[in-house]
């Protein structure tokens, strides 16, 4: 009786009962692990793509600040008839000051937007801070309660009209002497 080897060429290569050399048949035979050649140049090309996309985002997707460099001519017809400075904590804790203008508008023509720059000084009159932020209007809540800001387009200031505009600071220097800052109005849109 012969007993049928790996090295007869008449056996089936997957045959059960051909023996490894660990005297193992070769259907249970451990077989190392299998090194494949991967394509990274897919993966490569991927990740370059999403680089591109999110600098694109990053470089166009920024909007242009308004920047104005001086007072407004129009802005000698807008009256600031009362300001009230109020401040409140925000969720995570810090404090933020509003400044509510009641503004009265003596020209002929509706402002739809623009920035107010305020300059806040110390109790020796120096500035210790200057803010440049957008005019937003207060509007009634649509559901009741506490009036919110919006941009100045959803409610115009027109001819002769007189609104309550709401310059929201994040922050204010703590050598602020809490008096009425400065506020010089810039860059308004007119319709």
């Amino acid at each position: 009786m012969t007993e049928p080897t790996t090295n007869s060429p008449n056996a089936a290569p997957n045959d059960v009962h051909s023996n490894d050399a660990t005297g193992r048949p070769e259907l249970f035979a451990s077989h190392g692990p299998v090194k494949e050649q991967r394509n990274w140049t897919p993966l490569l090309v991927g990740f370059a793509l999403v680089v591109v996309v999110v600098a694109a985002i990053a470089i166009f997707g920024r909007s242009k600040p308004q920047t104005a460099t001086g007072p407004d001519p129009y802005a000698a017809n807008l009256v600031v008839e009362q300001a009230k400075l109020s401040q409140a904590d925000n969720f995570v804790g810090a404090t933020v000051t509003y400044i509510d203008l009641t503004v009265r508008n003596n020209g002929q023509r509706s402002v739809t937007g623009g920035l107010v720059k305020a300059i806040f000084r110390d109790t020796l009159g120096q500035a210790v801070q200057t803010e440049t932020v957008p005019l937003r209007v207060l509007v009634k809540h649509s559901l009741g309660g506490d009036d919110e800001s919006a941009e100045l387009a959803a409610a115009p200031l027109g001819p002769g009209q007189t609104r309550t505009l709401r310059l929201t600071m994040e922050h204010i220097s703590s050598e602020w002497n809490q008096a009425q800052p400065e506020l010089e109005f810039r860059g308004l849109q007119l319709k």
